[in-house]
């Protein structure tokens, strides 16, 4: 699958998630802005701005907030429009979420790690180890993985008793798409069992012929992704107006 071929479902996943009849990404230095209050690029009552290559997609609660946006906006490039800086200059903001760094993966990308010594194996969603996972890791780490959003079978690697120290599965999204999600203890990091069980799950969704997503915003989890062989294609922010 060619890179612009990729980024072409990325784009419709979006266009689907914005949940307005006619919404579409603009062409650069000119948006697709449309008022959608049921949109899923940001929290209700927020405005979502997602990019994809060059070209951006944004959705505001309202029609005079969509038209304040396209305004305000207009005939920046995309990477500004992802900048929360740019955003509370710009617009009247109260609170921004993000920016999220998108990334994709093609079939014949897959960079699969080399061994860590450590056998994977497989729970289900909801497991209790998982959740003593997320307490161990914390609220704000364990709410970045969104490891209690899978729905695919959950990846796991163990210290060698019953205690679970990484995890990956993933959400299953609108298009056929594999939203990953992966968790490592604290005192487990930067032995390659993120990569590990993330490999794991991104087999799993491939096979089923599904394109994998990792959306991060901490740099650990983003390198991680790029040595899985993943490519940052785009970003997301979202922004809450006064």
């Amino acid at each position: 699958m060619s890179i612009d071929a990729t980024a072409g479902r990325a784009r419709a996943l979006w266009q689907e998630l914005a949940a307005a009849p006619d919404a579409a990404f603009g062409s650069p230095g000119r948006l697709g802005v449309f008022a959608s209050p049921a949109s899923s690029l940001a929290p209700p009552s927020w405005v979502g701005v997602v990019t994809i290559g060059e070209a951006a997609l944004i959705t505001a609660p309202t029609a005079p907030g969509a038209d304040s946006v396209r305004t305000a906006l207009t005939g920046l490039p995309a990477d500004r429009l992802t900048d929360p800086a740019t955003a509370t200059a710009l617009l009247s903001v109260s609170d921004t979420l993000g920016p999220a760094v998108l990334a994709y993966l093609a079939p014949e990308e897959l960079r699969p790690p080399g061994p860590t010594g450590t056998p994977t194996e497989r729970l289900t969603p909801g497991d209790a180890a998982l959740r003593a996972l997320s307490e161990e890791a914390g609220e704000a780490d364990a709410g970045e993985s969104g490891l209690e959003e899978i729905t695919s079978p959950v990846f796991v690697v163990r210290d060698g008793g019953a205690r679970v120290v990484a995890a990956a599965g993933y959400a299953h999204w609108p298009r056929d798409t594999a939203h990953l999600c992966v968790l490592t203890a604290p005192d487990a990091r930067g032995r390659g069992l993120a990569r590990q069980v993330a490999s794991e799950a991104t087999t799993h969704a491939l096979a089923a012929g599904l394109l994998p997503q990792w959306r991060a915003r901490p740099a650990a989890s983003r390198r991680v992704a790029a040595a899985l062989g993943y490519r940052e294609l785009g970003a997301q922010l979202s922004v809450r107006l006064r």
